[in-house]
């Protein structure tokens, strides 16, 4: 199986640290976030070549010098046609592949693959989103009677009334013959395009990272911000 990292982006949250490095490059204890992606990624036997998808030409140039020539890393110049208009771009090279993982590269998680996989297969998906349905607030909160605070409670666990989707997908290949349907737009959204439709037929399944942590590591701020739940996330990525 070939995992896709997307690491293009103009990085406008991550302004103005991402006028000098790519939000990819951004340093986790020394080394590049999406190192720490690509090493996971590796970890799963059924893995065997991950591809970058980034802006090569301008800052994303970065990552390409990073790694230089290793072994089952290669490096794809974004389109520039979103989401799905990337993967029809790389599509000759996922065309043997009856399934493939697609990772944002602002999502850091220990998301369990293999577990993701069964779910995918399990539910005879066109795919599979990783979802989370708890979240820990980053505010306090309190409980209001008649105007009155009964009690206050310092960045509570959230049960959430909708399902988070996370940047991480598993997709079956299936989803390039449906973007190739629609390759005359000039910006194919994954999500609102083509998956949109798909889940009204029942052909989207979700995994639910349980109590994994996750963060949507937007800036060098949030991640200095989060520095704790940073440190738990890479614990449990086994680095």
């Amino acid at each position: 199986m070939k995992a896709v990292i997307l690491a293009g982006g103009k990085g406008t949250r991550g302004k103005p640290y991402t006028e000098y490095f790519p939000k990819a490059m951004t340093p986790i204890n020394g080394k590049p976030m999406i190192d720490y992606i690509v090493r996971y990624l590796k970890s799963f036997s059924f893995v065997n070549e991950v591809i970058i998808i980034s802006d090569f030409n301008g800052l994303g140039g970065q990552i390409k010098n990073y790694y230089g020539k290793q072994k089952n890393i290669s490096f794809v110049q974004d389109s520039q046609s979103g989401t799905g208009g990337d993967l029809l771009h790389i599509a000759d090279k996922l065309k043997n592949e009856s399934e493939f993982v697609l990772w944002f590269v602002d999502n850091l998680c220990a998301i369990d693959l293999g577990n993701m996989k069964k779910v995918f297969k399990e539910k005879k998906s066109s795919a599979c989103v990783a979802t989370r349905t708890k979240r820990k607030e980053e505010t306090g909160f309190a409980t209001v009677e008649n105007g009155i605070i009964k009690e206050f409670k310092e960045k509570p666990v959230m049960k959430l009334q909708l399902s988070e989707c996370l940047g991480v997908y598993m997709l079956g290949n299936d989803i390039i013959k449906k973007i190739k349907a629609k390759q005359k737009q000039k910006e194919i959204n994954l999500s609102f395009d083509i998956l949109q439709d798909l889940s009204k037929e029942g052909k989207i399944s979700a995994f639910d990272i349980g109590d994994k942590e996750w963060i949507d590591a937007e800036s060098p701020m949030v991640l200095e911000r989060n520095e704790k739940r940073v440190k738990k996330i890479i614990k449990q990525m086994g680095f």
